[in-house]
């Protein structure tokens, strides 16, 4: 990957990479809540994606807005 981009052209890449996350974490949260009663294996699984795509929303929203979502520890 060679090409150069601008700063306002990485943070639309940013923002829609976060977008992709938020409509995926969705996406697999409504499959494992589809499949509890039928397939508990593949709720199982659909819930751990559903985690994995929130952590990616989680980074980008420290990324692109530093300090908003701060922790409670």
């Amino acid at each position: 990957m060679t090409d150069v981009v601008d700063s306002d052209e990485l943070l639309r890449r940013m923002h829609r990479a976060r977008a992709c996350a938020q409509q995926e974490a969705r996406t697999w949260r409504a499959r494992s809540g589809d499949m509890r009663a039928t397939d508990p294996d593949g709720a199982r699984e659909a819930a751990v994606r559903t985690l994995a795509y929130e952590a990616v929303v989680r980074v980008m929203d420290e990324i692109l807005t530093p300090g908003r979502h701060r922790e409670e520890a």
